[in-house]
């Protein structure tokens, strides 16, 4: 008999009960997997932000010669450009690539190595077998299109002309967008050192990009997307910025269009930390919530006050967070968001390392 008051409620049966929580553990895959997309299109990006940046500070690299209060415009240099960096090891900075069509402040760093592990921390790797800026042949590069950064994912919007600029420690050399080719990745002749003429001796200075086509597959990209460009000239940065990284301001003043603007979670040093804070958070108002309400669901529940709810994993979870709902509703958020910053941190990386499904999904991109 139902208390005087409570309206009695019909129950689910054991199999419509079963099935609802299968649904609900369905929903929750969903989620994991939505994450796991968001997790490799966004946050390996993030992270290869950070850590380029950390590089950059590393090296300790001199600003560009200014002016006054504005940046001075550096003057094509005559005669053969010099080679830098002379010694390279695998995983240093080799350059910094700028590339004006992809949007104002874009800058990636190329390290050395074009391994899985130099792509996902860098974003760009050079070719050991091929030139460095500056030597006649051809300087290329593998970078990824899709996650870590992307570096490549705008490959197809680059016009014949455009300026693909190389940044040593201590010069710069402008190369200028020729044309591209869609290939295979068993066409190794397009890093070649005369990529238009495989075999013969190299008379000109070329820049090859290498990323994945299309940009985005469930599977390793069947093609290649090869972007050539041709070096216009060099450039000394204690002479200033190419006159194409140039921008006035207001006052006419000159100055370096490319400003290093982290982004907010970028900015952020451990994923632990943050899941730590969480945690205290979720301990602090939980503890709270219980000395003011304790569990009113439960007791309700106990008292029969209200009725035995149906088997259900949310429910279940629900029900053992103290306070009223909007307590409840709060909680179990923070319990969520620590759970997707424990698969941040831990999981999907162990699933994209060593799980044969994932591994297929990562966006390894160079041409080998």
């Amino acid at each position: 008999m139902a208390r005087h008051g409570v309206l009695p409620t019909r129950q689910r049966s054991v199999g419509f009960s079963i099935l609802g929580v299968i649904g609900e553990i369905l929903l929750t895959l969903a989620a994991v997997c939505a994450l796991y997309i968001a997790w490799q299109l966004w946050w390996t990006g993030v992270v290869a932000e950070r850590t380029q940046m950390e590089t950059r500070q590393t090296v300790s690299w001199s600003d560009p010669a200014s002016s006054g209060s504005g940046t001075q415009v550096a003057q094509p240099q005559q005669g053969d450009p010099p080679v830098q960096p002379s010694v390279v090891t695998d995983g240093s900075l080799v350059a910094q690539l700028y590339i004006p069509r992809f949007g104002l402040n874009w800058q990636r760093n190329i390290v050395e190595g074009i391994s899985a592990e130099q792509l996902a921390k860098h974003g760009l790797g050079h070719y050991p077998t091929s030139q460095l800026p500056g030597q006649i042949g051809n300087f290329a590069i593998a970078g990824h299109r899709g996650g870590y950064g992307e570096p490549l994912a705008y490959v197809d919007q680059l016009q014949e002309g455009d300026p693909i600029i190389i940044r040593t420690q201590d010069y710069w050399y402008v190369y200028r967008y020729t044309k591209y080719k869609i290939t295979v990745p068993e066409d190794v002749a397009v890093v070649s050192p005369d990529p238009f003429n495989v075999g013969a001796t190299p008379t000109h200075r070329y820049i090859t990009l290498t990323t994945c086509e299309p940009r985005y597959s469930p599977t390793p990209a069947t093609h290649r997307w090869i972007s050539w460009g041709e070096l216009d000239y060099w450039a000394k940065v204690s002479d200033g910025v190419p006159k194409e990284l140039a921008a006035t301001d207001s006052s006419g003043q000159v100055k370096f269009a490319v400003q290093e603007t982290p982004s907010v979670f970028a900015r952020v040093s451990s994923l632990t930390d943050v899941l730590m804070w969480v945690m205290i958070a979720y301990v602090v108002i939980y503890l709270a919530a219980l000395v003011a309400w304790r569990y009113p669901a439960l007791r309700s529940i106990r008292e029969g006050e209200r009725p035995r709810p149906d088997a259900s994993l949310y429910g279940w979870l629900l029900r053992r967070q103290p306070g009223p709902v909007v307590i409840q509703l709060l909680l179990v958020a923070i319990l969520a968001f620590a759970g997707a910053v424990a698969l941040f941190q831990w999981a999907f990386p162990w699933l994209a390392s060593n799980v044969p499904m994932f591994q297929l999904m990562s966006a390894y991109v160079s041409v080998e």
